[in-house]
């Protein structure tokens, strides 16, 4: 059987497998594993944890623990948000028409313009300049940048 110092760096070096792990896995789990994978090294390093048994359970309990009462609020937090989602009928494709907000001043034949769109920055362009701040009408969409003109 392993003795406290080894059973903790073992507890530790899987915790960091796991925790890498979700770097090249998708779904926002293996994370909560390694970090109960921890929590169980933590205890092992008090001395809290004599027996594999009690360390399996435990690890168990806080990696389930973490995955109920975490994974929602994480997740939150690595999507990001969306001001306005497009509805099923709406394409990309079919911009032309819709409101942006200038986030940088746009100037006729130089980069560098750029609106918010559906909660998303794009580069823009236009025929006339335009301030930042300002409300505009998307008249087409070239690639990821969008053409626009003043709301008149």
């Amino acid at each position: 059987m392993l003795d406290n110092a080894s059973a903790e760096l073992l507890w530790f070096l899987v915790g960091l497998v796991l925790l890498v792990s979700e770097l090249a896995l998708p779904g926002f789990v293996i994370i909560f594993f390694g970090f109960g994978a921890w929590i169980t090294a933590l205890l092992v390093g008090f001395g809290l944890l004599p027996t594999f048994n009690a360390q399996l359970l435990v690890f168990l309990i806080s990696s389930i623990l973490c995955l109920v009462v975490f994974r929602r609020k994480g997740k939150r937090l690595f999507e990001g948000k969306v001001s306005r989602i497009l509805s099923p009928e709406t394409s990309m494709d079919d911009v032309r028409g819709q409101r942006a907000v200038v986030l940088q001043a746009i100037t006729p034949g130089a980069p560098g313009g750029r609106v918010e769109f559906h909660g998303t920055p794009w580069s823009a362009e236009a025929d006339v300049a335009i301030p930042a701040g300002q409300m505009v009408e998307i008249t087409s969409q070239d690639n990821l940048t969008l053409h626009v003109k003043p709301l008149s």
